[in-house]
């Protein structure tokens, strides 16, 4: 006989379970509340890295004895993107209210793939302030992927559906005629390079162009090597403009793209992974011109937005060409007029996820109560304490600027005979000292210290403390090199 148990794994008692899990939410508001009490990072010691490598227990164990694990061995060694001094790279700082909507989220354990259900109404009311934010037409889709990498790999899938037909999910790309390439900045995102290699087409078929002294892409010779293409016989089909590079910051000029774009009939995709949410702000917006023109925009609301992770973001004029790329009938997946299986099209039909969590409804909290005009004043405040770090590296001598602030970011270095070297092992320091949170890149074949201003917290003495601890710590430096 088949035995079976009324057993779950809800607790025995509610009430010890809720006064634990209040806890827990109480720690988690102290955490956020107190951030400047803790260093922005530290790094973590052996004992405490040998604490994530034991077997799996067959036993249970208490929650509030795992709450104890979490609390002493995991939020001291996290990253610190939470902390007003985290500027290594372009992170957001998350909110209270994105945590608790977060909470809501994973007690209602939604599967957004697709059905007639509420949740569902969430996104698509997100879509709809994404479109109208960008400008664009009803017809236009969006999804919430995991970040603007996976983003970037959808729109080249449904450009490469755009240029070659929907013919090319059964055929696939070896009985296409035509070969296809693709552009971008050499500033660009190496998720492009990804995407590009994920879709088939091998990293050789991206072109990637020289840019100006701004770091935006160079249209002349955008131009010219698009020209150059058509002569040898290929087929330029996708290229995309960057809204806030990875590297300085820099936009792309995206009103000359536009019309390269629709002069050629070349897909025009914006990778703004956080600077396209500038259209939020009155002051940067003006900035992103030609972005309203786009076939697609690839963003994350967990930067500039302020969502907590995960919460990317692909939004799409035509929306029929997405479902030609994704679509797929099952029987499975078969849709009604009534009943939990209406409401099509679904979710999973313009991505290639059927399992989804619910990214919408942090979202939608962020945007319901701070408001759009909130979060772009939260924008312009970070383009002007990166002016402030500006005028303060320009006002020491020790200090030297390496690249236009256009954004966010802010490249320098503390100058110094082996100005890499140093440069290199100054980062590491401020990393370690708790201090501040830079992070490093590679400037015309210079080291920079980047400091990348995303979080809501951060202030200027924050930035006076990054300038205060980048002299000391370069000083020692420079001189143990004596």
């Amino acid at each position: 006989m088949l035995e079976t148990s009324e057993d779950t794994l809800d607790p025995s008692d509610w009430n010890a379970f809720r006064m634990q899990g209040h806890k827990m939410l109480d720690d988690m508001i102290d955490y956020l509340e107190h951030q400047r009490d803790n260093p922005v990072w530290q790094p973590m010691p052996d004992a405490i890295r040998q604490t994530f490598q034991q077997p799996l227990d067959l036993d249970h164990t208490d929650l509030a004895a795992a709450h104890n694990i979490f609390m002493g061995k995991v939020i001291p060694y996290a990253l610190g993107n939470a902390h007003p001094g985290f500027m290594g790279w372009v992170h957001g700082g998350g909110t209270p209210v994105g945590m608790l909507a977060e909470m809501l989220s994973a007690g209602l354990n939604a599967n957004l793939g697709g059905r007639d259900q509420a949740p569902i109404g969430v996104e698509r009311q997100v879509v709809q302030w994404v479109r109208d934010l960008f400008d664009f037409p009803e017809t236009a889709s969006g999804l919430f992927v995991t970040g603007t990498s996976m983003a970037n790999l959808l729109a080249v899938l449904i450009a490469r559906t755009a240029r070659l037909g929907v013919k090319v999910r059964q055929k696939g790309m070896t009985n296409n005629d035509q070969q296809l390439v693709a552009y971008t900045s050499t500033s660009a995102h190496i998720s492009l390079t990804k995407a590009i290699e994920i879709a088939g087409f091998g990293s050789s078929a991206l072109r990637k162009i020289p840019v100006n002294q701004q770091f935006q892409i160079d249209i002349s010779a955008l131009e010219s090597t698009i020209s150059e293409d058509k002569k040898t016989g290929l087929t330029p089909f996708f290229i995309a403009g960057t809204a806030g590079s990875a590297d300085v910051g820099a936009i792309d000029n995206l009103k000359s793209l536009a019309e390269l774009c629709q002069r050629e009939k070349i897909w025009f995709h914006v990778d703004g992974a956080y600077g396209a949410l500038g259209m939020l702000s009155p002051d940067i917006a003006p900035h992103l011109q030609g972005i309203e023109q786009a076939d697609s925009i690839a963003f994350d609301f967990h930067k500039w937005g302020q969502v907590p992770y995960d919460a990317g973001f692909i939004l799409v004029r035509d929306s029929q060409l997405q479902l030609d790329t994704f679509s797929s009938p099952a029987a499975y997946l078969k849709r009604e007029t009534r009943g939990m299986a209406a409401g099509s099209p679904w979710p999973c039909d313009f991505g290639p996820d059927l399992s989804r969590g619910f990214r919408a409804l942090k979202t939608w909290f962020t945007l319901k109560v701070y408001g759009a005009e909130k979060l772009g004043q939260v924008i312009s405040n970070t383009c002007a304490l990166a002016q402030y770090l500006k005028l303060r590296i320009e006002a020491e001598p020790k200090l030297e600027l390496l690249a236009p602030v256009a954004l966010n970011i802010v490249c320098f270095r503390y100058r110094s005979i082996d100005a890499n070297r140093i440069n290199a092992e100054l980062v590491i320091a401020l990393q370690e000292s708790g201090i501040a949170a830079p992070s490093t890149t590679t400037i015309n074949g210079q080291l920079a210290i980047r400091a990348a201003i995303v979080n809501h917290r951060t202030t200027s003495r924050d930035i006076d403390n990054l300038i205060d601890a980048t002299l000391s710590f370069g000083k020692i430096a420079a001189q143990s090199q004596v």
